[in-house]
Order: C-alpha cells, then structure tokens, then sequence
C-alpha cells in the first residue's frame, strides 16, 4: 500500500484542496491482488486504491468514456504473421497505466484510507491524474499513450483502432493495446530493443520479453510454429465450478437438440449461470470448438433454467478433458479463406437462422462467429444468403487490415454448401421470392463483380462452419475439431513420444 501511495504522489496524481458543498467527492477503496505466472506460481503481491466512479456524474465529473480495445481477431492475425514471417513478439506491462493520463474534468476524492494528511486532515483530493475506477480513465490513458505513439512516427488502423503500424523503408513493427497490457512484434529486433527503451523513457514500463502469457492465454513458440490455450483458465474455472473431477463427455452440445425458453425450471437464483457463463465466453478465445454451445446458454441470461444449467454443466465436462488442447499456428500460405453456413428456422422459440463462419490466413484459423441472426428468414437460401453478407462483411474488415498493415493480399475465397446462395451472388437476375433479401444480395454481389470476393461452392460435408451452428454427432465434430485444428498444445508443437 505504501508503494503503491508513494508512486501516486511521484506522479503527481492530486493536490490537497478544501472542501465545499457543491463538490461530488468520491469515496475510494484498496484493492489486493496476487498476480500469478502460467504455471500457478506467485509473482507479486499487489495493492491498488480505487475510486468509486459508480458516485459520478454526467456533465459535472466526466463526460466521454469510451475507450477502444485491440480486437481478438487482431491479436490472432498479428500472431498468425509473426509465426509466417519468424518475427519476434515481445510484451510489455505499464505499471500504474491510468496514471498517465491527464484529466480535463474536475474530479474530487476522499483521501484514501490509512494515508491521510496530518496536516490537512479534512481536505479532499482534487484528481490531476486518472485512477484506476473512474470512468474516463481507460479513455484518458489511451490518449495519452496513443499520442505518444504517433509522435514516434507510428499510425493507427482505421480498421482497429488498438492496432498500431510504423513502416518506414523495409522496417514494419506493429504494436497492439489491450488497455495497460501490450504486443510488439516486426522484422527489425534492433528497432523493437530501441522502441521499447523510448517508451520506458516516458512511461512506467516493464519489458517482460518475448510474450509467453497474455491477456490469460497461453503462448508457446517453437522453431515450428505457435500455440495458444488457456489451460490454466480453464483449469482455474473447472476447480471454481467443483467440476474439475466430473466425467467428461465428448461434444459440448447435444447432437440435433435446441434449448428453448420453456425448457426445465427457472433457476431460484441465476448469478452463478451468469457468472459461469461470462467466463466460458472468455474462454472461445481459443476454444471455436465450443463456441455454438456458449452461444445456445448465452441466449437465456435473463431468465435461466435448470436444462440451461445442465446445458452449462456439459460444455464444462466437455473441458474436462481438453483442457491441455488451443489453437495451433504454423507457416503455410498467405491467403485468406472464409466458410460461411446457416442452420435454418433452428431456433424452437422465435424461428430465426442460427449462422455461423470461421476464417483462415492460410492454415491458421484467425477468427469464427457463431450468432443468432437478427430476422426470421422466409427460406433456406435468405438464411444462407444473409449469412454469406455477414461474412463477406468480415472478410472486408480483414481487407481492410492488410491495407493498413500494407500487405499484398490476394482476392478472399468464400466456401458455401448452399447452391442457390451462390447464384444469388453470382446471378444478376432478381426475381419476386428474393425482392426481401435485396439489400444483403447487393453487398455481396458488389463484391463479386469488383473482383474482392470469389464465392465458390463446397458440398455440406467439407462445411467446416457447420460447427458454429448446430451440435453435432461425435464422429462430425471430431472430424471438424481437426480441421479448425483444436489439439493438445503439449504435444503438439513438441512431437509425440515413443
């Protein structure tokens, strides 16, 4: 605590002033951590005093606050690259982050427990400084380290705002946030070795080498490739559930079975479903293979069952015996791949499409969505259709990437099982039954007539976006676990013994 109340007072993070009746003081509260390493070691004990910015006001002590956050799709690709391309990641830790950035707000706080004044006993703190629990602090900080950013000659993304690019000559180094939590990586070491000393110059920051654990994702590099799991998340989440020695079954989600509103009893009190449920969200981070059945239990957060709870219970025994298995990453081609599918009319309740895709740079799977669509669909085809205008959507996004990572980038290709989807988007003919879906078909079919979208046809069984939208048999989803691939990251990238 004291360490922690000495580095506010170097940062000169308030100033002692008197109280008045019109100011909205908040209170504060210390908060302690103990931070762990991947295998469950103890790396340090942490304090942090935290305002309480539930007690402020719009227009008097805040106004904008929001703050962008690198995408997870980001973060894959720059991963993806670094395996195609042998370049080193290194990640860095800002300690006392918020502090950096600068207020233009009055905001006024109690002084904080066990440290107050002798001297001025009863006067409050007017804030110079963001801290950690005020609303417009993540905001605060990213403007002022963003800045800095861009002083040093580095641009954002207009398609991820958290993603940061510097290419001058044959050098690229690109730099992503996630809040006080960062990756660098590029093909000049000598010019990341030199960033990472200028930004400790005006920041207050730890070099912890190349990444290895980040954002609660485990990351392994080998001279073959990269994996990334969440072992010790799942692990942890497993003990916290007292399902950690529960049988495991082999698929997350029951084969041709919809939950449904009307199914088992309402939950007397549905904070742990919620709880349990936000984490296994977290957890599709590396885990695609359960995505579908996170969305299905996802659906019922505001009115949870005992069939939504035995639903939860089974994705968990399913990680029961996957916790070790994530996403592995290897060099291969640099294309663009997507596979886009629907399950239509699937939902018991409102009758809407359930549609899903996953996208590949090459062999490596980048991003996936499994998602309820917004409308009930009048056919298979505009199931499929509005599908296909989702993901188009995706992979302009990706586009959108590569131009700003200024990377060459070959026409995407578009896999789809559903013939009359691609003459949609390949046949300038509009007739009566397809009037409805006329907004999606014109996205798509400008796409296909510049030259930025190839939509080709692949038959249902080779769909490896099934996956994303229906459960299915074992011997299907083993089949399509393979393809994500989703494999034990123990051994893996390290060989088979014996």
């Amino acid at each position: 605590m004291a360490d922690e109340f000495n580095a506010l007072q170097r940062a000169g993070t308030w100033t002692l002033v008197p109280r008045t009746a019109s100011m909205n003081i908040l209170p504060n509260k210390w908060v302690f951590r103990i931070k762990q390493n991947s295998d469950g070691s103890i790396q340090r004990y942490k304090a942090r005093l935290v305002a309480n910015g539930f007690h402020q006001q719009p227009g008097l002590d805040y106004g904008e606050t929001f703050s962008p956050v690198v995408n997870h799709s980001t973060i894959r690709l720059i991963l993806a690259l670094s395996v195609q391309f042998q370049w080193p990641v290194r990640q860095l830790d800002v300690q006392n982050a918020f502090l950096h950035g600068s207020l233009s707000e009055e905001v006024y706080m109690h002084q904080p427990c066990g440290f107050v004044d002798p001297q001025f006993p009863h006067h409050v703190c007017r804030l110079r400084r963001s801290l950690y629990g005020l609303k417009q602090a993540p905001r605060a900080w990213f403007q002022c380290f963003s800045t800095h950013l861009e002083d040093l000659g580095f641009r954002p993304s207009t398609a991820d705002h958290s993603l940061f690019t510097y290419i001058h000559g044959s050098t690229r180094i690109y730099l992503l946030i996630y809040v006080d939590d960062i990756l660098v990586t590029g093909n000049n070491p000598s010019h990341i070795v030199t960033l990472i000393k200028n930004l400790g110059i005006r920041f207050s920051m730890k070099d912890l080498g190349p990444v290895h654990y980040f954002l609660g994702m485990e990351v392994v590099r080998t001279p073959s490739g990269l994996s990334l799991s969440q072992q010790k998340y799942a692990t942890d989440l497993l003990h916290r559930t007292k399902m950690h020695g529960a049988k495991p079954v082999p698929t997350p989600a029951v084969s041709g079975r919809r939950l449904s509103l009307q199914d088992g009893d309402p939950l007397p009190d549905p904070t742990e479903y919620r709880s349990v449920v936000g984490a296994l969200q977290y957890l599709t981070f590396t885990h695609p293979d359960i995505n579908f059945a996170v969305n299905q239990v996802c659906q019922f957060l505001h009115q949870p069952t005992s069939t939504h709870w035995a639903a939860v219970k089974r994705i968990l025994r399913y990680l029961v015996g996957i916790t070790s298995h994530g996403l592995i990453y290897k060099p291969g081609s640099f294309r663009l791949t997507a596979f886009s599918d629907a399950d239509y009319a699937g939902d018991p309740d409102d009758w809407r499409s359930t549609g899903g895709y996953c996208l590949y740079l090459g062999s490596n799977l980048v991003s996936w969505s499994a998602k309820k669509q917004n409308g009930v669909s009048r056919s298979s085809t505009e199931a499929e259709y509005r599908q296909l205008a989702i993901t188009a959507a995706t992979l302009s996004w990706f586009r959108m990437l590569f131009r700003d990572l200024q990377f060459p980038l070959h026409c995407p290709t578009l896999f789809c099982d559903n013939i009359s989807a691609i003459s949609l988007a390949s046949n300038p003919v509009f007739h009566a039954r397809t009037r409805h879906v006329e907004v999606d078909y014109h996205y798509v079919r400008e796409k296909v007539v510049r030259k930025e979208l190839d939509v080709r046809y692949l038959s249902t069984h080779d769909q490896i976006a099934d996956i994303f939208i229906k459960g299915l048999s074992l011997p299907r989803f083993r089949l399509l676990v393979s393809k994500l691939p989703v494999l034990d990251c123990t051994v893996s990238l390290r060989g088979r013994k014996g």
